[in-house]
């Protein structure tokens, strides 16, 4: 898949463009979807496909959405409806699955701004350094 405008093609582990990995973390508020966990505490984020590559999802944004690694990595090829209704369950705080799927269906839908991701990432040099000052400017 060619990243749009950049002309490279991501594929292993850098199937995403950066820019755009960057802002779908910005648009989901720097925070697993599923648990809440934010980067600011710590999370270690991912992107993960609502519908799995492998039940023929795509790397869209509107099929990407920011998840911690434990969810990401427990949930599996799980749909992601069901997988939502079991981290209702084992929260710490009252939170329904429907409201988890509310929120997921409500923030994949908002855009996202690219330029602003690939203007910081060439400002702070690279994805990990623009992550960083985003997590700071969060905490503030």
């Amino acid at each position: 898949m060619a990243a749009r405008g950049l002309g490279k093609k991501y594929t292993g582990m850098n199937w995403c463009a950066p820019a755009t990995r960057l802002s779908i973390y910005v648009r989901d508020a720097l925070g697993c979807v599923y648990c809440r966990a934010g980067i600011e505490s710590g999370a270690r984020l991912t992107l993960d496909h609502l519908v799995p590559v492998s039940h023929g999802g795509k790397n869209s944004p509107d099929n990407l959405c920011t998840a911690c690694l434990t969810c990401n990595s427990s949930r599996g090829n799980r749909d992601w409806k069901v997988f939502a209704k079991a981290v209702a369950q084992y929260l710490d705080y009252d939170v329904t699955a429907s409201a988890i799927i509310a929120y997921i269906q409500e923030t994949v839908q908002r855009p996202l701004d690219r330029k602003a991701a690939r203007d910081m990432i060439a400002r702070r040099g690279n994805f990990s350094s623009a992550l960083q000052a985003v997590k700071e400017e969060a905490q503030q």
